[in-house]
Parts: C-alpha cells; structure tokens; sequence
C-alpha cells in the first residue's frame, strides 16, 4: 500500500556528516507520517526521530538530538535525516519507516507497517 525507499548510507569518518533520503509512494491519509530508526549490530531497533505531515512536528531520541535533523519535502513525499557529528556508536543500519500512527505511538516501531530497506551507516575512526 505504501512503498519505501531510501538511501544515502556509507563509510564516513568520525566527526563527518551524512544526509539519508526516504521517498514513500502509494496512497496515505491525514496523519501521515514519517520517522527513522536504526539498529546497531547486536542491539535491539532503536527510535531516532519522526515527523508528521500534518504540521511538521518532530521528536527526537537524546542520544542524536542536537546532531540529527530530520525535515520533509511535501511535493516529493521525502524525508531527509542530516547527521553531524558522526561517531562509532551511530554505526548501523538505518531504517525509515512510514504510517499512520497514533500520536502516543509515533516513536514506537510496531506503529509503522512500511518500511524500507536498511541503508548500512558505518562511521570508522
């Protein structure tokens, strides 16, 4: 029903900055909205930050606020996560996910049913 892609992982040295791109396609409704996660080799999936469409809020975990941005296009149905300030613990595979989920589970995973691939963030020192 909803179909995502994103991109934009790679290698990338301590301190150094990546943008990932997701683009989703297919019909969606109201509260639409967007978000990321990631899960390091071993660990459980981790929220880092989501968007809603309907008015562009946004939430953010503490281990990437302040270095992480996400922001939307609306014509283009994409959403971007700036990261700065790279370091090792932020290797892994990033995951963007898309729904409808209600406002008191936006950071939760099981509230996204789309999701894309995986892009492999690997930040070497």
């Amino acid at each position: 029903q909803v179909h995502v892609v994103e991109s934009g992982g790679g290698l990338v040295q301590v301190g150094g900055s990546l943008r990932l791109s997701c683009s989703a396609s297919g019909r969606t409704f109201r509260n639409f909205a967007m978000g990321w996660f990631r899960q390091a080799p071993g660990k459980e999936r981790e929220f880092l930050t989501f968007i809603r469409w309907s008015d562009s809020s946004t939430n953010y975990a503490d281990s990437v606020k302040g270095r992480f941005t996400i922001s939307r296009d609306n014509a283009k149905k994409t959403v971007y996560l700036q990261m700065n300030s790279l370091n090792p613990e932020d290797t892994g595979v990033y995951y963007c996910a898309a729904g409808h989920p209600d406002y008191t589970l936006m950071d939760k995973e099981l509230a996204y049913p789309y999701w894309g691939q995986g892009t492999q963030v690997t930040v070497s020192s």
